[in-house]
């Protein structure tokens, strides 16, 4: 035997069962997550200062309340589409929604705008609640922020369309 063939076998007898038992591995782990797009059942969110809740929304119920400027609830009927849904559903993995805490307060008042999310899966379902006066981790805070915008853009961005 060569030295080339030597080193061609001996690679081939490491590089070839590592790789196999990394796909057999991550194929289990990705079947088994237990958050999973294909198993998303709807976004629920509701936002205001402190007990007073001023936007409402439900992708499974399709109702969009809040108060203009005048004051006045509207009620809309607002649908998702599935690529709003995905998106929605990307920005949590992406943001690493399933390991925050379900609350974040900080006020003590109840005075800070205050969010609640909801995500619903047909095994689970994922509740943040969060207000703007959090201040014990400010990057989890900027994350669930950026959450709570990005789900408001869609709805708002929805309900334009279905309103032209």
């Amino acid at each position: 035997m060569s030295d080339k063939f030597k080193k061609i076998f001996l690679a081939c007898s490491i590089a070839i069962p590592f790789l196999l038992y990394s796909i057999y591995y991550y194929s289990i782990m990705i079947k088994n997550a237990p958050y999973k797009f294909s198993e998303f059942v709807g976004v629920n969110i509701k936002s205001g200062s402190g007990n007073h809740l001023d936007k409402t929304y439900s992708s499974t119920k399709q109702e969009y309340e809040y108060i203009n400027t005048r004051d006045s609830l509207i009620k809309e009927k607002v649908k998702l589409s599935k690529d709003d849904l995905l998106y929605i559903h990307r920005k949590a993995v992406d943001l690493g929604l399933w390991n925050w805490p379900e609350k974040m307060l900080g006020d003590t008042t109840g005075k800070a705008p205050k969010y609640f999310l909801e995500l619903d899966y047909q095994r689970k379902k994922k509740i943040i609640e969060i207000d703007a006066a959090y201040n014990t981790n400010p990057k989890l805070k900027d994350a669930a922020m950026e959450l709570i915008k990005t789900v408001d853009g869609v709805i708002e961005d929805a309900a334009d369309k279905q309103n032209k």
